[in-house]
């Protein structure tokens, strides 16, 4: 299997940097092919802009998915952003590794996907979800928090974890991608666990390493997030009652 970690973290030897480092070993050690982008160390531009598109469709007014869709169709597109496309189509499992900052993923993961994810390449008005151009292949969220656990259920204070994580899973869908359920690591720099208590880093680290490996280890048996699919929509892109999504007061 080809494996695509997109890893989003300005610090490699945080928490986040010892998963990803544990996921490259753990996957190339079961004979996958692993390949790491590493936004923050590759110096990626998050923000989409009208110097990314030095010939223009438009030179008087700039539009983000008009010049990408001019760009792709010429071939012209920023070569950072070619190479995470490519990056993209070698990959049969994406793993995007970050920490909740803000209830969200970083702004530097978020600026990838305005990006990369191309209009008229990666997705247009007819090739979304499960007619998306990234179709047959799989993806997942490896995410950090500050706060423990309880605190992001339904009722706690940092707000019910599939809802914050709701947006990001949308987008992969919108793709095309099968989204496979998140592996959160909670409380790595609150509930007393700070880097300067080295001794108690360590050992929660090991913990959620070997958590982590088993996870991986299971990926074949995890079951997808359900979405909806195009044609489960009616043409005002309202799901049909029939649908088992679909939810009515």
């Amino acid at each position: 299997m080809r494996v695509l970690i997109v890893f989003c973290h300005p610090e490699p030897h945080s928490f986040n940097g010892a998963l990803k480092a544990t996921a490259v070993a753990h996957l190339e050690g079961q004979g996958h092919a692993v390949e790491v982008s590493d936004l923050y160390a590759e110096g990626f531009d998050p923000l989409e802009g009208p110097g990314h598109f030095p010939r223009r469709a438009d030179p008087t007014t700039f539009s983000a998915l008009t010049e990408q869709r001019r760009a792709h169709e010429a071939g012209e597109l920023p070569a950072e952003v070619a190479r995470e496309i490519a990056r993209l189509e070698r990959a049969e499992l994406i793993i995007l590794q970050f920490p909740l900052w803000w209830h969200a993923q970083p702004a530097m993961l978020k600026g990838w996907f305005d990006r990369v994810m191309v209009y008229g390449g990666l997705y247009s008005g007819s090739r979304r979800y499960d007619r998306g151009r990234l179709g047959g292949k799989r993806a997942f969220c490896s995410v950090t928090t500050g706060s423990p656990a309880p605190a992001f259920t339904r009722q706690g204070r940092g707000g019910e974890m599939a809802s914050l994580l709701w947006p990001i899973h949308r987008s992969l869908a919108y793709l095309g991608l099968a989204v496979l359920p998140p592996f959160v690591v909670y409380g790595v720099q609150g509930g007393g666990l700070h880097y300067e208590q080295e001794a108690i880093f360590r050992e929660r680290l090991e913990a959620e390493k070997v958590a982590w490996r088993e996870r991986l280890e299971r990926l074949e048996a995890l079951s997808p997030i359900p979405f909806a699919g195009w044609d489960d929509w009616d043409e005002q892109g309202i799901l049909r009652p029939e649908h088992p999504l679909a939810w009515w007061p």
